[in-house]
């Protein structure tokens, strides 16, 4: 599988209607602390969107709305792989993202054979406290040669000017967030992230 080399992680559909008219296609919606039907309205909203713009969605942790509105991926963290019910996943048919921080986790990651596997923080990054330390591109290179075919996603403290050195360590993909969100032109730093990425 051939995942888009340009992943960007954003909080709200209103943020997946500025990103897919650019030609991102594979985006993913997180949102952590909303009501339910703000979060049923959220993800049928991008949803919709993607459709419209060939993009694809990813929904991250809400597995059973997930599968109830019919996206195509999930992306879950360790956490919610603990209550995640992954055969009714599967059998919905969606494609899997897992979170990996350190060899313990990347194991059960990879016992569930994961459409892909991101590594984070490969740098500090401020979106969230982590108690993990910045991984670095070596680890990249690491995770690469553990996971083989599986396509690996950089996350954590990236920017367009760190992308290619994660690819040269052995990244498929790269996700970005507050690097576009909080950028003062998030359009015109999203064309930059395609530029690089094409």
């Amino acid at each position: 599988m051939t995942l888009p080399r340009f992943y960007p992680v954003f909080d709200s559909a209103a943020w997946v209607a500025r990103a897919v008219p650019l030609g991102v296609r594979l985006v993913q919606l997180r949102i952590k602390d909303a009501p339910e039907e703000v979060l049923r309205s959220e993800i049928t909203t991008a949803l919709d969107l993607c459709r419209q713009h060939s993009a694809q969605l990813v929904v991250n942790d809400h597995w059973e709305m997930a599968i109830e509105l019919g996206a195509d991926w999930l992306h879950l963290g360790q956490e919610d792989l603990d209550v995640a019910d992954i055969p009714a996943i599967r059998r919905a048919g969606m494609k899997l993202g897992l979170s990996t921080h350190d060899h313990a986790e990347l194991d059960r990651a990879l016992a569930l054979a994961p459409n892909y596997i991101a590594l984070g923080p490969v740098y500090p990054t401020i979106l969230k406290k982590m108690k993990w330390t910045e991984q670095g591109l070596d680890r990249l290179t690491e995770w690469k040669a553990r996971i083989g075919d599986i396509p690996l996603c950089a996350i954590g403290g990236m920017s367009v000017a760190r992308a290619p050195g994660a690819f040269a360590a052995g990244a498929d993909t790269v996700a970005a967030v507050t690097d576009i969100t909080l950028h003062a032109n998030p359009e015109a730093r999203m064309r930059e992230w395609l530029e690089v990425t094409a």
